[in-house]
């Protein structure tokens, strides 16, 4: 009886799933290698004896993937599939899956507490008690910074995949009006749904839930931001190419946007000279793409990977792209 293939599976960029317990993937009849990191210059080397590759976020480009001609799997760790050339896999016989639905609970969670810390103005008053205002006041409270109820408010939901769903469902928790927008330039809305430039121009809060697609690529620009009623507030926990960011910034400063609250930007990580983190804004707030980084979600794609891996092993496709 011939002995079972050894497989080598290599993780590129593992250092990204941070303490994540990575033990699942240790498959019978495989071997794991992972690095915290891999640049460009190093892809090509490391993946040269792999049969899987595993990344997150490495760029695996028609070029790379023609320099590993025993390459078989591609699992990427999340659900965006930017990063891999999907036609080239395909032309190559090179299988790619990737994990779906792993947080639909953290990430509307994370979409929440932006728009609460928002609402709420959670940033400054914790920089004035640690600056002893409150210490400072003449009453038992401090109110430098007015509070806006969620109640009553409309809440504009731009994509409405599990995750606009799901912070939907969270919305209305907090006895918000929900309106779903159709998509941009759509002839007519679906049902449940209503024009685009319409939702915008009902918005008290709008929510970012879309796929970065070359029709959703800055979405919210100089225009779209025009047709938003002043004061609105902006939550984007999708991807930060969605936003014209240098077009965010001036509604900010002009207070043509009450404020918004990014977990993503266009560059990631982002340049230290980056434009919204080089101008200081009382209403712009931002997190560092950790809203789907919750322990119980980053296990649950560590099993969707492991699953993912063991399945092609025994022949079946489960989660292709």
């Amino acid at each position: 009886m011939q002995p079972p293939t050894t497989h080598t599976m290599v993780f590129l960029d593992a250092g990204s799933m941070g303490d994540t317990d990575l033990s699942a993937l240790a498959i019978a009849n495989s071997r794991l290698q992972c690095y915290p990191h891999t640049a460009r210059n190093e892809i090509v080397p490391r993946l040269r004896q792999a049969t899987v590759a595993i990344v997150n976020k490495v760029v695996l480009d028609a070029a790379t993937l023609r320099k590993l001609p025993d390459l078989k799997l591609i699992c990427i760790a999340a659900t965006g599939v930017n990063n891999v050339d999907l036609a080239c896999a395909a032309e190559l016989g090179i299988t790619v899956t990737n994990a779906r639905g792993y947080a639909n609970t953290a990430v509307p969670q994370h979409a929440m507490a932006l728009l609460l810390a928002l609402s709420n103005r959670l940033v400054q008053y914790q920089q004035a008690v640690r600056d002893g205002a409150w210490s400072q006041s003449q009453h038992f409270c401090l109110l430098d910074y007015p509070l806006t109820e969620l109640a009553g408010k409309t809440f504009v939901v731009i994509g409405y995949g599990a995750l606009g769903q799901a912070t939907a469902a969270l919305a209305e928790a907090f006895y918000m009006h929900v309106v779903i927008a159709e998509q941009p330039g759509a002839t007519q809305c679906r049902p449940g749904r209503i024009d685009f430039l319409t939702a915008l121009a009902q918005a008290d809060v709008i929510s970012l839930h879309c796929p970065l697609t070359a029709s959703t690529e800055k979405l919210i620009n100089r225009d779209t931001l025009a047709a938003i009623k002043p004061g609105a507030l902006l939550i984007n926990t999708a991807r930060g190419g969605l936003i014209d960011e240098p077009a965010l910034l001036e509604a900010l400063q002009s207070g043509k946007l009450g404020a918004a609250a990014l977990d993503v930007l266009s560059e990631e990580p982002p340049a230290a000279d980056h434009l919204l983190l080089q101008t200081p804004l009382p209403n712009l707030l931002i997190t560092p793409h950790m809203a789907w980084a919750t322990t119980e979600a980053r296990q649950r794609m560590v099993l969707q990977l492991q699953q993912n891996i063991s399945a092609f092993f025994s022949g079946q496709a489960l989660r292709q792209v």
